[in-house]
C-alpha cells in the first residue's frame, strides 16, 4: 500500500522539485493504443517500426503526457490538483525499455490557487525526450490517498 500527500498550495514554493523514474513497458504502450485508439504501426508493429526513421518502435507522444499528468496528480503537487493545460515539446521519441526521468519544478504561484510547473522528460543516458510547462489547481488543504500500486519511483532533488 502506497500513501500519497499533496501540498497545499500555501505550503508550495517556487523552484520546489522533484524526479520521478519509470520503466516504459510494451504493455504501456499497447495499453494507451488500446485506451487512445492510437494504432499507428509505429507504435505497435516491429516490422513496419524497422522501416522508420526511429529504427523500432516508439511510445505515443501523448504516453509522455499522460506520465507527465500522473506524476503532477499523485506527487507534485499531489493528489487534490487538477491537471489545467500542458504544453509540451516532444524533442526525441520514447522507447520500449525506456528507463525514463520525469522532473517536475514549480516555476511559478499564480492567484487563485495555481502553479505553473516545467516538467521534462529525460532517458537513461540523459538525453531529454520532452520539455513543456503545466497549469495546475492546488487546493488549500493538504489531501491523502491510499492505493495499492504506485508505477514511479521516487527520487526527491
Amino acid at each position: 500500500m502506497y500513501i500519497l500527500e499533496s501540498t497545499p498550495f500555501d505550503e508550495l514554493y517556487v523552484d520546489e522539485e522533484i524526479t520521478l523514474y519509470r520503466e516504459v513497458i510494451e504493455q504501456d504502450i499497447d495499453l494507451f493504443s488500446t485506451v487512445s485508439g492510437d494504432m499507428n504501426p509505429i507504435h505497435l508493429d516491429e516490422k513496419y517500426a524497422r522501416d522508420t526513421i526511429f529504427g523500432e518502435r516508439i511510445a505515443h507522444g501523448m504516453l509522455s503526457g499522460a506520465i507527465i499528468s500522473a506524476a503532477l496528480s499523485c506527487s507534485l503537487p499531489g493528489p487534490g490538483s487538477v491537471y489545467l493545460s500542458q504544453n509540451l515539446k516532444f524533442l526525441s521519441p520514447i522507447k520500449i525499455g525506456d528507463v525514463i526521468e520525469i522532473k517536475l519544478k514549480v516555476l511559478e504561484k499564480i492567484p487563485q490557487n495555481r502553479v505553473k510547473v516545467s516538467t521534462q522528460i529525460f532517458n537513461q543516458t540523459g538525453k531529454q525526450l520532452v520539455d513543456g510547462d503545466a497549469f495546475s489547481y492546488v487546493p488549500n488543504e493538504k489531501q491523502t490517498v491510499h492505493v495499492n500500486s504506485f508505477p514511479f519511483l521516487f527520487k526527491l532533488v
